[in-house]
């Protein structure tokens, strides 16, 4: 019963730091989500507004459950890489939001959001060497961004 215990108070921790991390960004950024919602051009596809934060609820969820799967699995370098390649995709994922909403520098945005997604591909094969289920719980976080940077291109394509 500890270990069980335990077990859920690390996923709860993995879980609210990562939602943290991701509120954080959307209340440094809230202000530029409003003008780019209210002034920007957006390529066909897009959303509405009221989606972005539901589908991101959920993949931060996702990254937590995984992140926390890494971090109980047994020792090894493997799962050292894989827990340092989750926090660098995370903290280029933050710095994302800051970039496109509130920095508004669209073709930058965008090539951080292609290097960000090269991360997230390189913490899918690391995770998977160490717990293949964590793994494939990154793969809607991956298309995700994918459609991201469609959206992101568009924009830059549309406002220059």
């Amino acid at each position: 019963m500890n270990v069980n215990r335990s077990a859920w108070k690390v996923y709860a921790f993995w879980i609210l730091g990562v939602e943290a991390v991701g509120a954080l960004s959307g209340f440094l950024t809230r202000e530029g989500s409003k003008i780019y919602s209210q002034t920007i051009a957006k390529p066909a596809l897009s959303p509405p507004a009221l989606v972005f934060p539901i589908v991101w609820a959920i993949l931060f969820l996702l990254m937590g459950v995984g992140a926390a799967g890494i971090y109980l699995s047994p020792a090894s370098g493997a799962r050292s890489r894989s827990l340092t390649a989750f926090g660098i995709q995370l903290a280029f994922n933050f710095f994302w939001s800051m970039i496109f909403f509130h920095l508004q520098r669209f073709g930058l945005a965008f090539f951080w959001l292609l290097a960000l997604w090269g991360l997230i591909l390189w913490m899918i094969f690391s995770f998977k060497k160490v717990n293949p289920l964590s793994a494939w719980l990154q793969i809607p976080y991956l298309l995700w961004v994918t459609f991201a940077a469609y959206l992101n291109l568009g924009v830059w394509l549309l406002n220059g």
